[in-house]
């Protein structure tokens, strides 16, 4: 008993000790703020109206410089090889990150907080696969749950759509045929299930338990043939896969918009899928779907007339697809305008009236912006003459839609006032490159080649400028949509198709610059920053691109108003611009890049990656760039060792809040980087 009486004392003691501790952090915990709530992000667009948006204020103007890598995420060993294009916008529910990634498009879920691989699922299609129009990971998933059971829903690059346990990673047996609805079946056409040309690069959408899956086909200026597979709209039920729906987005016989078809062309045109992100208003159980071209990106002779719904908005019911209304934005399209991105909801006040509307981003720098419920243009978008072509067999609209507001965020058309100033002798040179060429307003169309001596016709911006599939985001607090574009110069040129690559009367060929015997154009430099790479871009001069900077932006639109509020040039001058020996002595400004990538608004911050790695100030790779969402004004940035190449997002979670983005580049395999205040 003696032994435990100085024991128990002591117990008594520490005891006592730990009342006044406990006491203490009770203290401190009254007198401190409470942890901030977490905050997920659920969809690939933060949510159905993809706004692309998060009410934090954790990292702001003050702190975004001292953001430090919290974790890492590599995938090269996601596949048979290593993807070098990492599309992925990832999703967090419950703590949990969830993203495809890999040249196998897996599926990975990982501790939001550390980044630790949970579980991986990966299909393997073999043939299947390999002729997939649309490979690799892929731009994300699609999330659901009923409270009771939760659930991973994707497309493979395969076109099947998959639906995995959110804790396994297993497919879910009673879907479809165990976890798999097979998407080149029932689609109310014959579809090849091992080489069919359709597949998605998108997420898909879940609303009300429907999911709703769109169809992207193989990218290229000249399909294979005139004939091709259609890129219906399709809903599905979530719980068992069974098709509820279809949207024939090329009209049959009878149904609307089958009079806008001439010759019987709607019978074996293809294309007209959605490739992008597709928007949903729940309380209007209305899906706002923005589809793409027809077949034939520049050369429509063989599918004469406007072509519904090519390149039209559409507003469908969520339960049924009995199309509400339509909006087409370019009639009998031949510049392969399609409508890229997600359509963004936002309610806004204009002249004191409250309206629901839905704002697209386009390839042709401009906002198109409608009532959501109606259909009907918030502001006058005029009908107004353009001009006629002259390749033979083609057919011409003699009206193109223009928006009278919000003004263009992005320069239209090729005129002499956008050609290079730096120096007077570059001017020169560029005025000289233009008389080769026919130019003129947007919606100047294709030319073949040679013909009447010019080397075609210039387009700006082309079809990979303006906004590309990232699209836009919308900041609810100021009714303000942000939107990157890229100034990007194509010449749209013809040649008379060798009838025994394909049936096409004319192929287009996307050149730079003059025509190689034969009358095929040969290829510029992809764009600034990136010389000696073939692909659509920029002419240039003297390895400089021969229009003006800045050669990629950011606008912020006052929907409110229908007013731009600031634009700026987002990104370091690249450096075949600040190296160039024609500009020695010369002071350039900040250019911008050229590229695809979107952009995330916060509480203060419009946040954006470089799509270009750079020299500029910090070592060879990439900043991750904050901006003040009032005013434009530089707010920050953090080095990233490769270009953003997927759209960034955001959460809260245990107090901390994460940015994380998808980054890659030549010689830099895919992988997601999370960055977060220093604890």
């Amino acid at each position: 008993m003696r032994l435990l009486r100085p024991a128990l004392a002591g117990r008594r003691a520490i005891t006592a000790a730990g009342f006044m501790v406990v006491a203490a952090l009770a203290l401190l915990r009254a007198q401190s703020p409470p942890p901030p709530p977490a905050f997920e992000w659920r969809n690939y667009g933060g949510n159905l109206a993809n706004w692309r948006y998060a009410p934090l204020d954790q990292i702001g103007a003050s702190n975004f410089k001292d953001l430090e890598i919290a974790w890492r995420f590599k995938t090269e060993n996601l596949g048979p090889s290593p993807e070098f294009k990492f599309e992925s916008t990832p999703l967090m529910v419950n703590g949990v990150l969830y993203s495809t990634a890999g040249t196998r498009r897996a599926v990975v879920a990982l501790d939001a907080a550390s980044g630790e691989l949970l579980w991986m699922h990966s299909e393997q299609e073999g043939e299947r696969g390999a002729n997939a129009p649309r490979k690799l990971s892929g731009r994300g998933l699609a999330y659901w749950s009923d409270g009771k059971s939760e659930r991973i829903v994707y497309v493979t690059p395969g076109y099947r759509l998959i639906a995995l346990d959110a804790h396994t990673g297993v497919p879910v047996q009673d879907f479809g045929d165990h976890g798999v609805v097979d998407l080149r079946q029932n689609d109310d056409q014959e579809i090849d299930p091992i080489s069919g040309d359709i597949g998605l690069h998108a997420a898909p959408v879940i609303a009300k338990d429907v999911i709703i899956v769109g169809a992207a086909h193989l990218a290229g200026v000249t399909p294979r043939s005139k004939t091709n597979v259609k890129g219906y709209v399709r809903g599905f039920d979530v719980r068992t896969g069974k098709r509820l729906w279809i949207f024939h987005t090329i009209p049959k016989p009878g149904e609307f918009g089958a009079d806008t078809w001439e010759n019987g062309s709607a019978q074996y045109t293809g294309n007209a899928g959605v490739w992008a992100q597709i928007s949903v208003d729940e309380d209007l159980d209305t899906v706002y779907l923005p589809v793409e071209l027809p077949t034939g990106d520049h050369y429509g002779g063989h599918r004469p007339g406007n072509g519904l719904f090519g390149e039209s908005l559409v507003a469908v019911d969520l339960h049924t697809g009995q199309r509400k209304w339509h909006y087409q934005l370019v009639h009998h399209g031949m510049w392969d305008m399609d409508i890229p991105c997600a359509p963004i909801l936002a309610d806004i006040t204009v002249d004191g009236r409250a309206i629901k509307a839905v704002a697209q981003p386009t390839k042709q720098g401009w906002l198109y912006v409608f009532d959501r419920v109606t259909g009907k243009p918030v502001w006058p978008i005029e009908e107004r003459p353009v001009p006629a072509g002259d390749v033979p067999g083609e057919w011409y609209a003699k009206t193109q839609p223009f928006p009278t507001k919000p003004a263009p965020y992005e320069r239209q058309g090729v005129m002499e006032q956008d050609l290079i100033d730096f120096t007077p002798d570059l001017h020169a040179q560029a005025l000289a490159s233009l008389a080769h060429y026919r130019h003129g307003p947007i919606f100047t169309p294709p030319s073949v080649g040679v013909v009447d001596g010019t080397w075609g016709t210039l387009t700006l911006p082309n079809n990979n400028g303006g906004a590309n599939w990232p699209g836009g985001s919308y900041d609810p607090e100021t009714h303000t949509v942000y939107v990157f574009s890229q100034t990007l110069l194509a010449n749209f040129s013809l040649t008379a198709n060798d009838p025994a690559r394909n049936d096409f009367a004319y192929a287009a060929r996307l050149a730079g610059g003059p025509p190689r015997a034969g009358g095929a154009g040969t290829f510029a430099a992809g764009g600034p920053g990136r010389p000696g790479r073939g692909g659509a871009g920029a002419l240039t001069i003297q390895g400089i691109p021969i229009v003006k900077p800045p050669y990629g932006r950011i606008t912020a639109i006052n929907l409110d108003k229908g007013e731009i509020a600031w634009q700026i040039p987002h990104g370091d001058t690249p450096d075949n611009i600040r190296n160039s020996p024609a500009l020695a002595g010369v002071k350039i400004p900040r250019t911008g890049q050229a590229g695809i990538i979107g952009t995330l608004v916060t509480k203060s911050l419009v946040i954006a990656g470089e799509p270009q790695a750079t020299t500029a100030d910090h070592p060879r790779g990439a900043l991750l760039r904050a901006y003040d969402k009032a005013t434009g004004a530089d707010a920050g940035a953090v080095f990233m060792p490769a270009p953003q190449t997927g759209s960034p997002m955001t959460y809260m979670l245990r107090g901390r809040q994460y940015i994380v983005v998808a980054v890659a580049g030549a010689g830099y395999p895919a992988e997601l980087i999370a960055f977060a205040l220093p604890r």
